[in-house]
């Protein structure tokens, strides 16, 4: 039995068998248990290792390879996903508080390596272990709707001084670990370190801006790029005597402009949260030695609570720090405080480097261990308490509110969000409100390809064209060959006009005026966005995509891409019946932001032209105040009121799950309006959320309503 596990445990395609299975089966068992996959990871890790079934073996080089891209692959993906948008809009208190929750816990964490007997050297890359942290509240606070609060967006904006601090002291105590101290290798160092990190920052910024200008659509290079450049930046810094880690983490700060919130940052996140990061969570728990383990818990006790509460306590004091100088409430002083607990991303990453240098003891990254189990639960718990009770931020129910002079692209079909006049500035395309005039008629895009769900998506586009006085643009999109004589091109435009002659004979019963496109394109979704743009279209209606495996994943589907490229709102249709039949509609609503309004105002559009009922269903936290309930639900009142007068109810519900009360809602409709949504991954683990958990079990007719660039 021994020489069949040593043979498998060298066997390349056995240990990425198991991996693979590990990855698959584990994280979901966990989360079900309410507890982080990444947990369930490190689990596997140990059970899988030399302590227990010894199937993995850690110092087998593929599993080295693999844990090296994965720790590399999430420090880029922590670089990558700091908003650097959020940062500016409060750099100056982000640095603020940056400064107070990176101090305090180096300075702490310090006294404690000195405490019980570690030298200075790796006392102080103790502290430093302590002064990241990683965003594990931010889908919580998200699904709040409380982002846009400023205490909550001076924590999110306080990760990139603390990651990028934090990592600078893991350099300068590795770079000393290595060679011998002195004043002039320490001034060589950080020299050094400062002009390779303007390198990588503003070199990777500058070469990716222009690639991507020359490579356009091409995705596949593009996505190549990005790992090339992540892959020169950790070797560049090991070539100046710098953990990988920190070249990894500046070039996710170097892209992260470059790439944006599209579809290669998903690419990007959605191999490394898949593959890579988990690799390297299961790789740490291999390096657990059990025995050892153990023993840091019991005989060294005091060590494990004497860092964890270090941990708890500076954070604390520094969000107290921020309260005193910004005057933050007592409730955006303790989400703060939440929102900087976690010790995953960094943490691990720098704790694994300190243990592979030798300057970390193996007490010391055991305790890490044990201080990111704690801290990954109790993290993402407080914040869902506090962040409850933080009043939700406040939008455009004010006439006087300055954003609507500065987004006229607020307008859906010349439907202003906010004006009680009924009037508002001119878009870009030259629309008005209702009732107002229009320099160009409002359009609805609606691509057809599916026989079977053809009517039902024209007959929505007919509706709402009928309602505003205006048109539909029946489209077809046939892919283009390399000549333009082929045969199966042929076929496909003859295709295209069949699903085009029967879009026409659906909007003359409607008495809509139609004005059919065929388009020949390289890419569907690219042909899709175009035209909307060239016929000035206010909407697009388009069908469901089913393909949402792996490879659309990995390479994009349709719909994503519509999302992303188009100039204007994209409704999506999984439609079960004639939209003629559709007379009571439901649409949740997380909060009142300007998105959200605009979702608002499709459904009461499409209510109008029907003469249904809507429901607004808002689930709240069961903590939130009674008091900020009812302000949720007299400025939802308010918007309502500034849009068409349809019959409409709102009803407010206290729930944990917000997605289960939603389906068990639903069935009582005949339409659903969901807001599309993207939640960024966080400690390189993809979240799931509630538009996604409604759009797998919702049994009735459904529209996503995303945003242009969503």
């Amino acid at each position: 039995m021994e020489q069949i596990l040593e043979v498998l445990q060298n066997n390349s395609i056995f240990t990425f068998t198991i991996l693979l299975a590990v990855i698959l089966t584990i994280p979901p068992l966990f989360e079900r248990l309410r507890l982080p996959g990444l947990v369930g990871l490190l689990v596997a890790g140990v059970v899988l290792g030399p302590n227990v079934l010894k199937f993995l073996n850690p110092d087998s080089e593929i599993l080295k390879l693999f844990s090296d891209i994965g720790k590399i692959y999430l420090m880029f993906v922590a670089g990558l996903e700091i908003d650097l948008e959020e940062f500016r809009k409060k750099k100056n208190r982000s640095l603020g508080f940056g400064i107070a929750t990176f101090l305090l816990p180096l300075i702490i964490g310090t006294l404690v390596g000195r405490i019980f007997g570690l030298g200075w050297n790796a006392a102080i890359l103790t502290g430093s272990l302590l002064a990241s942290h990683t965003l594990l509240g931010y889908p919580i606070v998200n699904r709040l709707g409380v982002v846009a609060n400023e205490a909550v967006t001076v924590t999110i904006g306080a990760t990139i001084f603390t990651d990028i601090a934090a990592l600078l002291v893991l350099a300068i105590c590795v770079a000393i670990a290595d060679g011998e101290f002195s004043a002039l290798s320490l001034a060589t160092q950080l020299v050094t370190l400062a002009i390779y990190s303007a390198a990588v920052l503003f070199g990777l910024d500058w070469a990716g801006k222009k690639y991507f200008e020359r490579t356009g659509d091409e995705e596949s290079n593009q996505f190549l790029f990005i790992l090339s450049a992540v892959l020169m930046a950790s070797v560049g810094a090991q070539v100046i005597n710098v953990d990988k880690i920190v070249g990894a983490f500046l070039a996710g700060l170097a892209v992260n402009d470059v790439v944006g919130r599209g579809p290669i940052e998903e690419k990007v996140e959605f191999v490394g949260s898949t593959l890579f990061i988990p690799f390297f969570f299961v790789g740490m728990g291999l390096l657990l030695d059990i025995p050892a383990f153990v023993k840091t818990i019991t005989s060294e006790l005091g060590l494990t609570l004497a860092i964890v509460g270090g941990l708890i306590g500076s954070k604390f004091l520094a969000a107290s720090v921020a309260k005193l100088l910004y005057r933050y409430s007592w409730d955006e002083t303790l989400t703060m405080w939440s929102l900087s607990l976690p010790q995953v991303a960094a943490t691990l990453a720098a704790a694994l480097a300190g243990k592979n240098s030798g300057l970390l003891p193996e007490s010391v990254f055991n305790t890490v261990i044990v201080l990111m189990l704690v801290t990954s639960i109790l993290g993402p718990v407080l914040t869902a308490r506090f962040g409850s009770r933080l009043p939700i931020p406040k939008t455009l129910t004010e006439p006087d509110s300055k954003k609507l002079a500065i987004e006229p692209e607020m307008l859906l079909g010349g439907v202003s969000v906010a004006s009680p006049q009924g009037n508002s500035p001119e878009s870009p395309q030259g629309n008005r409100d209702f009732g107002g005039k229009r320099s160009h008629p409002f359009t609805v895009v609606v691509p057809v390809y599916n026989p079977y769900t053809e009517r039902y998506l024209v007959e929505m586009a007919a509706l709402l064209a009928r309602h505003e006085s205006g048109r539909i643009v029946p489209l077809s999109v046939a892919r283009a060959h390399v000549h333009m004589d082929e045969p199966n091109l042929a076929l496909a435009l003859k295709y295209s006009k069949q699903c085009l002659d029967r879009a026409l004979d659906i909007a003359q019963e409607f008495q809509v005026e139609a004005d059919s496109k065929v388009r020949i394109d390289d890419d569907v979704a690219s042909g899709i966005s175009r035209t909307a743009r060239e016929q000035n279209a206010n909407l697009i209606v388009m069908g469901w995509s089913e393909n949402t495996g792996f490879r659309a994943r990995l390479l994009g589907n349709i719909t994503n891409n519509v999302f992303w490229s188009s100039h204007c709102p994209v409704a999506v249709m999984r439609l079960l019946d004639d939209p003629i039949n559709f007379h009571t509609i439901l649409v949740p609503i997380k909060n009142l932001q300007f998105r959200a309004v605009r979702t608002i105002r499709f459904a009461q559009l499409f209510a109008d032209t029907n003469q249904a009922s809507v429901t607004f269903l808002h689930v709240c936290d069961r903590h939130t105040p009674e008091e900020q309930v009812e302000q949720f639900q007299s400025d939802l009142s308010k918007i309502i009121e500034l849009g068409p007068k349809v019959t409409s109810q709102i009803k407010t519900i206290p729930h944990e799950d917000p997605a289960r009360i939603i389906i068990q809602a639903a069935q009582s409709f005949d339409l659903v309006v969901l807001r599309s949504i993207r939640y960024r991954t966080s400690g390189g683990l993809a979240v799931s959320h509630v538009t996604t958990s409604c759009v797998e079990e919702l049994t009735c007719s459904l529209v996503l309503f995303g945003e242009p660039h969503s």
